[in-house]
């Protein structure tokens, strides 16, 4: 999100802060912009839309700077924590939209939130908005979302859960939850209405998930309601203005067995030669344990079945191999060959000319 490499664990600061270095992360030397805050400053509409927390590491990326990923509610000393920055700091207080998951964060125990410090910053938000003169709306479920009028929006802010947001086909999304594309459709309705543009973040959050429980079916499901998003945002942008980029932050250790054929189901088992198997299984996580005392299912018909992985551990593990960038749009043919991943900021900055690459279009 800024184009710079950062040590594990940490959120929008240079490499010069270690994980839970609190005083190092306050200085703002050490703090690195995110292509979101480029294009607030270019006078452009910012959001974010994820099916995780809003507080979790990947959105956090585009509007916090914290020495630890997990200072959602509260952190040490004098640094700021996650959602405080989110709702009280830039570029957080200046995003258009915020909508995904973790209402926890934003309030205080006595309200079955996390925050120790007795704030509700939802309801500081809301003070804010209004002190500021904006036309906001603040939206806890699928139906409030869906009531909104977009075009007389400016700010959106929707939280539908407490934690993450619920996966792809449960009770939950059906009834009380959004899916990610409502959410990104909504998004873009808020955000085009700058003449100047805007830049979208969307994330499938829960595919990681998915995956690191050992859940294969639940993953593809997500990526299938991610793929959904994307359709939506290609389908109502236009390629001639709109750049859309599409990719991962990393791989994970899921992979396709054997030979199975074209009409085999990829999320059932298979027989050959009198065998039978998984056509996905894992090289780690936590169904190793489960599976070594307990037969595994003969079919699997559950999204919630545990798919087998060799090597016991309490979490799968994310893979080592390159993952996939795609593009469309303006100076999409940029993004090609094998490139590092700080680099997709950069080109992006480059494409809208913001950032790093402001006033150079001039020159093209």
């Amino acid at each position: 999100m800024t184009g710079v490499k950062a040590n594990s664990g940490t959120v929008g600061v240079s490499g010069a802060v270690r994980e839970n270095d609190c005083k190092a992360s306050l200085e703002s030397k050490n703090q690195v912009d995110s292509i979101l805050r480029w294009a607030q400053m270019a006078g452009k509409s910012t959001g974010i839309v994820t099916t995780t927390r809003v507080t979790h590491a990947s959105p956090a990326g585009g509007y916090a700077h914290s020495a630890n990923r997990g200072w959602e509610s509260s952190a040490p000393d004098d640094c700021l924590d996650i959602a405080q920055q989110l709702m009280t700091q830039s570029p957080g207080i200046e995003l258009d939209v915020i909508l995904g998951g973790g209402r926890q964060e934003f309030l205080p125990k006595n309200m079955n939130g996390n925050r120790e410090d007795g704030r509700d910053l939802i309801a500081e938000w809301k003070v804010n908005m209004m002190k500021n003169h904006r036309m906001y709306e603040y939206v806890k479920n699928k139906t409030e979302l869906s009531d909104v009028n977009l075009k007389d929006v400016d700010k959106l802010l929707g939280l539908f859960s407490m934690s993450h947001m619920s996966y792809t086909g449960t009770k939950e999304v059906e009834r009380d939850e959004p899916s990610l594309s409502e959410m990104t459709m909504a998004a873009i309705e808020v955000l085009r209405k700058n003449e100047n543009g805007y830049v979208l973040f969307v994330e499938g959050g829960r595919i990681d998930h998915a995956h690191h429980q050992n859940l294969a079916h639940m993953a593809l499901s997500e990526t299938i309601a991610f793929s959904r998003a994307v359709d939506v945002a290609d389908t109502v942008t236009d390629p001639e203005d709109t750049l859309v980029v599409v990719t991962s932050d990393h791989s994970h250790t899921m992979t396709i067995n054997g030979y199975p054929s074209r009409v085999d189901k990829i999320v059932e088992r298979v027989e050959r030669g009198g065998e039978s198997y998984s056509i996905l299984s894992y090289a780690n996580g936590p169904s190793a344990k489960f599976h070594k005392y307990q037969k595994q299912p003969s079919k699997y018909g559950d999204k919630f079945d545990l798919y087998p992985s060799l090597v016991p551990m309490s979490l799968e593990t994310h893979g080592g191999e390159d993952v996939a960038v795609w593009a469309r749009g303006p100076w999409a043919h940029l993004f090609v060959g094998s490139f590092e991943q700080n680099v997709l900021p950069l080109i992006m900055s480059y494409a809208s000319c913001i950032g790093p690459s402001k006033g150079k279009c001039s020159d093209r």
